[in-house]
């Protein structure tokens, strides 16, 4: 009886902070494409949730580096605390945020530089990513629970040299792999997220003692929505990146990261203010 109550109550919970998330990418002023029309940034997100225990998120320190952080960790260094003084529950909140079909509509027709309106998504949609994330907290700690943005806190790291880290770019806290611990998608051969809605978003996430239902990952491995590793048929990220990035041995983030450096003059062009 006890047990069904506690589910029930994660639950409303978990429904309270999808209605919430949406709500404020439906209403938020600042989900619009400044001088683009002012479309939206953003379609309607996807949002996820993961147990902050799940074994998964150690796992990810031998797939992905040491010092990449669980949440338990994260948690902790936030509140200043061990991580054996926090709640015995710990929830990730994991959301997607689709760019809108203005902007991928906009990208079909580039070849070699990214679309005034992706320009712009890709600045303004980040600042409205924090403040998203900045809005749930606040909802979140009001009712009296922990919470916290881990790329939101100083500690928060990433590397874009090799010179400081041998796996740069990178960074300890990748939201793509939480959004894949809490069942959003599956990587593809460049690397990036593949989720129900395609590839073009963002990711951001929070961590609660609110206690949340894990949701289910349903992909049978880390590869399942990626069409190359399903029938090796499909090579689209390959030729379609302007970087060459991308083989089929996978994504060489070195020559990305160069190649978007060597188109950094659009922002002033196109008039964006980066972040």
């Amino acid at each position: 009886m006890e047990e069904n109550k506690n589910s029930e109550i994660q639950t409303d919970s978990a429904k309270l902070i999808e209605e919430a998330i949406r709500a404020f990418v439906r209403t938020s002023p600042k989900n619009r494409l400044a001088d683009a029309d002012n479309g939206f940034i953003y379609d309607e997100p996807l949002v996820g949730f993961a147990d902050g225990d799940d074994p998964i998120f150690t796992e990810y320190k031998a797939i992905i580096d040491p010092i990449h952080l669980t949440p338990r960790e994260a948690m902790a260094m936030a509140v200043n605390k061990s991580p054996e003084d926090l709640p015995r529950r710990l929830s990730v909140i994991s959301f997607i945020l689709p760019f809108s079909s203005q902007i991928r509509k906009s990208m079909r027709r580039r070849k070699l530089t990214p679309s005034r309106f992706w320009a712009y998504g890709r600045a303004y949609g980040a600042r409205f990513n924090y403040d998203l994330q900045k809005y749930l907290i606040e909802l979140i700690t009001e009712k009296g629970y922990l919470a916290t943005s881990p790329t939101l806190q100083s500690y928060y790291w990433k590397a874009y040299d090799t010179s400081v880290h041998e796996k740069a770019p990178f960074s300890n806290w990748s939201e793509r792999h939480i959004a894949y611990a809490a069942g959003l998608g599956t990587f593809g051969l460049s690397d990036g997220l593949i989720t129900e809605r395609g590839i073009a978003h963002l990711c951001g996430s929070i961590l609660t003692d609110l206690p949340l239902p894990a949701s289910p990952r349903t992909a049978i491995n880390p590869h399942s929505n990626c069409l190359f590793y399903t029938n090796a048929g499909c090579r689209a990220c390959i030729t379609r990146c302007p970087a060459e990035a991308i083989t089929e041995g996978g994504h060489n983030k070195i020559k990305c990261r160069e190649y978007g450096r060597s188109v950094r003059y659009l922002a002033e062009q196109y008039k964006v203010e980066t972040v």
